[in-house]
């Protein structure tokens, strides 16, 4: 059974990365995304895509047109007035971490979505992080 999940940032560079030859650089990560019924993605993580990429326009380009395509599995998901404040509880809660304010937007995406697989590299970051109101349901990360 396929599920969702929602990407942050370094899990989506990693899945859209490929060698020279046009193989996945990461096909782990990028299998993940290929496989997921829907990929959620919290637009604040567009800001940080966009840093990364700044050298590699074509290739952010290419993202851009893929994630609007109503054909591909991309869902752009955007930041609600309450997942900004949502992301600063989970900020505030998870202090010692320093997760800043995309990475605590992808977790209150997450917990309002109710889709707690996330696609990342953060593993430091969202394996200690919990969501839910009693902060007790953990992230799956993926891969």
């Amino acid at each position: 059974m396929r599920s969702g999940l929602v990407a942050d940032t370094g899990g989506l560079l990693r899945a859209l990365a490929c060698r020279r030859d046009g193989t996945p650089a990461w096909p782990d990560y990028t299998a993940a995304l290929t496989q997921a019924s829907a990929v959620i993605v919290p637009a604040l993580v567009l800001s940080e895509m966009d840093y990364f990429l700044r050298q590699e326009r074509p290739a952010m380009r290419k993202f851009i047109a893929e994630l609007l395509d109503p054909g591909t599995t991309y869902e752009l998901e955007p930041v609600i007035p309450t997942d900004l404040v949502r992301a600063m509880e989970i900020d505030a809660k998870f202090a010692s971490l320093g997760l800043g304010l995309v990475d605590a937007t992808v977790a209150a995406v997450a917990e309002r979505r109710r889709q707690y697989r996330v696609l990342t590299i953060d593993r430091g970051h969202f394996s200690a992080v919990r969501v839910g109101s009693q902060y007790k349901q953990s992230l799956t990360l993926v891969p």
